[in-house]
């Protein structure tokens, strides 16, 4: 069963924080540009940061390398998902669906206009970029770590060393990937409504894959 993409509401921050979050926000876009216009290694840490006006100082409270601005779209969605995941209450249901619901709900969350844009050019960067992919596999390791550790720490489970919860993880941060690659591949510019689509085909997907058997293709007669 997938879990329904839910609806929600937004705060608005001190004024303080959203200065923050307007340099931060301008960063990632100047990042992008740059980037996908003269490529990633075309493009120096000292340029970006005059492109938006900001020292470095500034620059690394917000970002460890440029691999991190590159990838901050698609990262935002997962440390939201981690937030969330630290409240989201399991209700006696399957974990699969409550992970499905909080990936949805950050999903959600993801308001700044323009994001679904930014994925999508920080999705083509990293298809050619090495260094971008590297970044991208360890920043998933280290989330699906944080995300199990939460898991143990909030609820209960038969046994410390019970494999379920990993397995649950991988097949949702599985599913993710198989659905961002057919979203990125959508013509034109796909929306962040196209992405839970795609989020759900996928999930939906899943348990057919576990079950799916197969038999050797017969070459036709010429």
């Amino acid at each position: 069963m997938t879990a329904e993409l839910p609806s929600s509401g937004t705060s608005r921050p001190p004024l303080r924080e959203r200065k923050k979050m307007r340099t931060r926000q301008a960063l990632i876009d100047a990042a992008l540009e740059l980037f996908t216009t003269r490529g990633f290694s075309g493009v120096t840490l000292d340029e970006l940061c005059d492109a938006v006006d900001v020292s470095k100082r500034t620059f690394f409270r917000n970002f460890a390398s440029k691999e991190d601005v590159a990838m901050a779209p698609t990262q935002d969605l997962w440390r939201t998902f981690l937030d969330d995941l630290e409240t989201r209450e399991p209700g006696g249901r399957p974990l699969a669906e409550m992970l499905q619901e909080t990936l949805f709900a950050a999903l959600e969350r993801m308001t700044e206009e323009g994001w679904a844009r930014r994925v999508l050019l920080s999705r083509r960067l990293t298809e050619e970029t090495p260094s971008m992919d590297a970044h991208g596999l360890h920043f998933c390791h280290e989330t699906s770590r944080t995300a199990l550790d939460t898991l143990h720490r909030r609820l209960d489970f038969a046994a410390p060393d019970d494999l379920r919860p990993q397995l649950a993880l991988d097949l949702l941060v599985a599913a993710f990937h198989c659905a961002l690659d057919r979203w990125t591949n959508r013509p034109g510019t796909p929306a962040r409504s196209d992405l839970a689509i795609d989020m759900r085909n996928a999930f939906d997907a899943v348990p057919g894959s576990l079950t799916l058997t197969v038999n050797l293709r017969i070459p036709s007669a010429r």
